[in-house]
């Protein structure tokens, strides 16, 4: 695999993730590491026509989770190489077929793009699940949901408005659903691992949101699908959270 870290970021994390992923899957194209500043970037990959690009904030470069967020974005690209749906179809067109005809806020649109980048996350992390250990992984999903359910919003008067960046209940709830369905879908977890309780405590937070829908509309998957299911897949998820939801909120 070619891979080559620009600027002045450590490149061991990430010539290990290549090692790793290369003893089971390859890549055609080269793979660019740009190693920004911005703490909120985190990673992503980018996919050009001769090129990958994988974005990563430095100080997610110099973590202990350096390597495995690496392996999770090499994944993404072989999944993009693959022309798998979930990779190359295009978000905007489910969302509209899921929500024409009917008014969402803008808060709310952004989280169905988050519930979308989960779905890609699932099938990338079947291939890093594959070779690399997940405990990592596992202790990562339980430090952020921990985080979110200890940041959620105190219980608004009825005459005010929550104007504090705390995290969103509703979408802390759906990322609950998400970790759990990941971990289950690869056996990951004892039955009394701390992660359900936490889950169901974000649970409890958003009542709206069906933790246990959602777990299933993750978890249930089909681990090679064609572009309509996963077109379906992804519309049925979001008319779960913009309509259901809504319907029970009213």
């Amino acid at each position: 695999m070619d891979i080559r870290v620009l600027g002045s970021g450590p490149p061991d994390p990430f010539l290990s993730a290549a090692d790793l992923f290369e003893t089971e899957f390859s890549l055609d194209l080269p793979v660019r590491v740009h190693v920004r500043e911005d703490p909120d970037e985190r990673t992503w990959a980018g996919h050009y026509p001769d090129h990958h690009v994988l974005n990563i904030s430095r100080q997610a470069a110099t973590s202990a989770m350096a390597r495995e967020l690496a392996l999770h974005e090499l994944a993404h690209m072989a999944r993009y190489e693959e022309s798998h749906p979930s990779h190359v179809q295009k978000t905007e067109e489910a969302l509209f077929l899921a929500l024409a005809g009917r008014s969402v806020e803008r808060r709310k649109l952004a989280h169905c793009y988050q519930i979308a980048n989960h779905m890609k996350d699932i099938y990338a992390d079947d291939l890093t699940l594959s070779v690399a250990p997940a405990e990592k992984l596992v202790c990562f999903f339980e430090s952020q949901l921990a985080a979110a359910v200890s940041d959620r919003p105190p219980a608004p008067r009825p005459d005010s408005r929550r104007i504090s960046p705390a995290a969103d209940p509703e979408i802390t709830a759906v990322n609950a659903a998400f970790a759990l369905a990941l971990c289950e879908r690869h056996d990951l977890l004892t039955s009394d691992h701390r992660l359900y309780d936490l889950a169901h405590a974000a649970a409890d937070d958003a009542p709206q949101v069906g933790l246990e829908r959602f777990k299933s509309h993750f978890a249930s998957l089909v681990d090679d699908p064609t572009e309509s299911d996963y077109r379906k897949a992804l519309v049925d998820v979001t008319r779960e959270y913009c309509i259901r939801e809504q319907q029970a909120a009213d």
